[in-house]
Parts: C-alpha cells; structure tokens; sequence
C-alpha cells in the first residue's frame, strides 16, 4: 500500500520505516518542525514532506501520528476539508484515544483503527527494531478493522492486543504507570546512590559523576534488570527488601537517610513502600507509614 504519515515524530518515523521494510511504500510525510524533517530525511529518504492534507489526499493508508492532545483537532481538520479520500484506511498511534476519535473520518469506505505501540520511543534507529518485540493496542469500529489492524502488526513482527474502547484509559495509565513512573524512580534512587557513594572511591574506580552512565548507572543496571524479570516471571513473590520482610525500623532507617538528602525522594520513597506494604499484607508497615503521612 501507499503509506502516508502525519507526522515525522518518533513514533511515526519508526512505524513508517517498518512499514517500508516490509513492502508498503511510505511516499510522504508531514513534518513541521525542524528535527521532525531531519528525522524524514534520515529515516525515510524516499518520502516527500508534504503539507498533512496531501499527505491523506493520496494515502491508502494514512497513519495519524501525533501527540495525544493534537488529534481530536487534526481530526476535525481533515475531515473539514474532505482531505481523505473514500476506501482509505486511517490509523492513530495515540494510547490513550480510542478508535471513537476517528468517527468525524468514517463513512465512504474508510476503516478507523487505533493501534498503539506499546514501546517507548527516543527517536533513534532502534526504535524501528524495538517495534518487533512490542504488542500493540488495538481498537477498532468493527471486524474489518480489527483484521486489517492486526494484520499490519503481524506484518512487522509485533503481537497485536485488542483494548476495548471504554479501556483505552485505563490501558494507557497502566503503560504510563509502568513505565514513565519507572523512571523517575530510577532517577531518583541513581541521585540516592551518588550521594551515597561520593568521595569513597577505590583505586582506580571512576570518579562518581552525575552524568549517565557512570557508576552508580553500573551498581543499579544488574539490580534492576534481576528485579524486573523477577516481576515478569513471578509477579508479587518477587518482591524483596525490608517492605516484603515486614522490616519497620528499616524503613524509616531509609526515610531519615533519604529526607537527608532531599526531602521530595524520601516522599516517593515513602508512597512506594505504604503500595508495597499494602500489597503484602504488612498492616503495621502500613499503619506506620500513614501516620507519618
């Protein structure tokens, strides 16, 4: 098919060059920004920048590829000006959108679906090989959608996952929980751990910086990894550490030291542990931390 995308951000630069891969012709793209027409002319060499309504007028496969916020407005903008053509199949790449913000495009033939990557994108190369182990949540209007939708996943090596339109909320902030939150709590245990670990060093360590990929990056990177297949594998019997003990002296041990430090740490560290303690049934850690609250 004759893919055309809107626009060359990180999701769609990546979708677009998997797509190619396989055999669609990815002829155009819409991109505003400066680093979105970089990104077009690296990753998608033989497609032209065009202004978003020529990009649905000739698409056969048009992939909407904006932010979240952006696509009830793109949306409403296409269909205002008839830009997408009868028998066109229209994708959105947005999470937290369901197949219902597409409704102003449906009629004349044209197949609405939503089919979100569930993949965090940093607008690099491998973005489009991450794409191959990724599932992918996909809504649509009716069976003819959900077939094509699950076909162009397969085709690029994803597993499709089908989300319920009333779940799209939900599915997004569990992803959003997961994984965005995943990182603030990483950044904030590294800024713990190089606290920790300043002016300690060995002979010949490197000098503890702040910078990623130094060696507080190196003490936590086989610790998290360990933590994470444990959770994957075994779910909540993989938790360890003073919360899973039932260890309240160790646990405002850590508060203390953390608040010491910065006080906004300390805080998630305390939320984080009363969800912990609540999930294993640990009531006294629980009833602690609350009236520490």
């Amino acid at each position: 098919m004759s893919v055309g995308i809107v626009s060359a951000g990180r999701v769609g630069t990546a979708l677009g060059e998997a797509l190619d891969r396989v055999g669609h012709v990815v002829f155009g793209c819409a991109a505003v920004s400066e680093a979105s027409r970089d990104r077009a002319r690296t990753r998608l060499p033989d497609a032209a920048v065009l202004p978003a309504a020529e990009v649905a007028a000739r698409a056969e496969l048009l992939v909407l590829a904006v932010p979240d916020a952006e696509l009830p407005d793109l949306v409403r903008g296409l269909a205002r000006t008839g830009a997408v053509t009868p028998g066109t199949l229209v994708l959105h790449t947005s999470g937290a959108n369901g197949v219902g913000v597409l409704a102003p495009l449906a009629g004349d033939g044209v197949v609405t679906m939503a089919v979100h990557p569930a993949m965090t994108f940093s607008g690099k190369p491998e973005d489009t090989e991450r794409l191959a182990s990724a599932c992918f949540g996909i809504t649509a209007a009716d069976e003819i959608g959900y077939a094509i939708a699950q076909s162009l996943v397969l085709e690029i090596g994803g597993e499709p996952v089908g989300v319920r339109e009333d779940a799209r909320t939900l599915y997004h902030a569990a992803l959003a929980h997961g994984s965005n939150h995943l990182v603030t709590v990483v950044n904030d245990a590294l800024d713990a751990l190089r606290a920790a670990l300043a002016d300690t060093e060995l002979t010949g360590q490197q000098p503890v910086e702040s910078r990623p990929g130094g060696v507080a990056e190196r003490v936590l990177a086989p610790l998290l990894s360990a933590a994470l297949d444990n959770v994957l594998r075994s779910g909540p019997a993989a938790l360890t550490g003073p919360v899973a003990r039932g260890d309240a002296d160790a646990v405002d041990a850590h508060l203390q030291a953390l608040g010491a430090i910065d006080e906004n740490i300390a805080a998630g560290y305390r939320a984080l542990s009363l969800r912990s303690a609540q999930r294993t049934g640990a009531t006294h850690i629980v009833e602690r931390l609350r009236r520490q609250s």
